[in-house]
């Protein structure tokens, strides 16, 4: 299984390319598949690309939700929820 993750873009580079932040962890993603993305914008990443734009709101909902199933996983690491 893949996941999609929304990301902060921090700094745009050079070549479509862009520093993205997750966490306090920061990447370098290819920005090729969307268009008139800047600093601030959250974007949805796969594998190295950002796919699309994604607004302020949707992004904290999405982090909050992962934050949560990471604090589950945490707590309960023999668990599996299906």
């Amino acid at each position: 299984m893949c996941l999609a993750i929304p990301a902060k873009v921090v700094q745009k580079l050079e070549n479509d390319q862009a520093l993205v932040e997750v966490g306090g962890v920061h990447n370098q993603i290819s920005l090729m598949l969307v268009e008139d993305v800047t600093v601030g914008d959250y974007v949805i990443v796969h594998v190295g690309f950002a796919i699309a734009r994604l607004n302020a709101d949707e992004a904290a909902k999405s982090l909050a939700l992962f934050d949560e199933i990471a604090r589950q996983l945490e707590e309960n690491p023999h668990e599996v929820h299906q």
